[in-house]
């Protein structure tokens, strides 16, 4: 097929479009930095542009959304002017361009309330109850995108979660950095389960759920590893790959909670130029369980991961060692 692969700049975004070619597909992009993926046509622009995003569908038998803003802060208009306006346009054109599938890269956190998720399934996205700026308007926009979906045009939304990896600028890199600050909490000891997903794995599930969309069209699936750990074994295994200190802080998850307001309410005021050191969402991601039930996905999609948390741990350790 001719796939449309929006936001392949990013860390997710370069890995899928590698997979879509990969598989055979012809790819073109639309972001507004070059993909840097080779043997992808790249069409700079942004979602919010009418004229990039006619430009960028027309054509397209299919398209892989995976454009948003992300971030722990920033002003409410953004948020909504990428992930739901944005989503929104990007619908319209490539219903008017004649695509028949169309995969909205979602979060888990668009259903997410804040209380702990034990082998938790897909659940409907909750925009009211949603915990942020950004999960809300990701809730509303897998909302808007589902509700497209028909027999012209086949629409699924994915919600990989806490997707890692080597080159990881997000995650990996913020764990990594405080930790060599010594600033790394590890919050009510760091026995909260939480599943994670590794690039590989990630990039292959969503290309899954584009080949599965006339049989999956109008769900949503949550895609991890299935290998849910204590949050604070896993950054242990990340700091020991990066050759960075195991985090020692310890801190009661209300502390970081409280922290966390006091933190955003400054943000609010005078913004830092980096995504603040805590939040709310951020202490609840730390200190309560997310795991997720597998079964669905890959049954639905015929789909297994192929990397294990131990294996990504060793490819992060090649990875930190080559660059000594």
């Amino acid at each position: 097929m001719i796939v449309l692969a929006t936001g392949a700049s990013g860390f997710l975004g370069r890995a899928v479009v590698a997979e879509l070619l990969a598989a055979g597909h012809k790819v073109r992009t639309l972001q507004r930095r070059p993909s840097r993926v080779a043997g992808a046509h790249d069409i700079l622009g942004s979602i919010s542009d009418p004229r990039a995003v006619d430009e960028a569908v027309s054509g397209a038998e299919a398209v892989v959304h995976l454009a948003a803003k992300v971030s722990l802060a920033g002003d409410r208009r953004d948020f909504r002017a990428v992930n739901v306006d944005g989503t929104t346009a990007l619908l319209d054109a490539a219903a008017a361009a004649g695509a028949t599938r169309f995969v909205q890269v979602s979060s888990p956190s668009v259903a997410h309330a804040g209380s702990a998720l034990a082998g938790a399934g897909a659940d409907p996205a909750d925009p009211v109850h949603a915990r942020g700026d950004y999960a809300r308007t990701k809730a509303e926009a897998e909302l808007i995108a589902l509700a497209r979906d028909s027999a012209a045009m086949r629409v699924v939304a994915v919600r990989p979660h806490l997707v890692w990896g080597p080159g990881d600028p997000q995650l990996i890199e913020r764990i990594v950095a405080r930790a060599r600050r010594r600033t790394l909490p590890l919050l009510n000891g760091g026995t909260a389960l939480i599943d994670t997903t590794y690039i590989d794995n990630a990039a292959s599930g969503i290309v899954a759920a584009l080949h599965r969309a006339d049989a999956v069209g109008g769900r949503a699936y949550v895609l991890t590893n299935g290998e849910p750990r204590p949050v604070g074994d896993l950054m242990a295994g990340i700091c020991r790959a990066a050759g960075a200190p195991v985090p020692r802080l310890r801190l009661p998850a209300a502390v970081a909670r409280a922290a966390g307001a006091a933190v955003e309410r400054v943000w609010q005021v005078r913004p830092g130029v980096d995504e603040p050191p805590m939040t709310r969402f951020l202490a609840e991601q730390l200190s309560t369980a997310h795991w997720f039930d597998q079964t669905d996905i890959r049954r639905d999609l015929q789909w297994a991961p192929t990397v294990s948390i131990d294996e990504g741990l060793a490819r992060l350790a090649d990875h930190y060692a080559a660059k000594r």
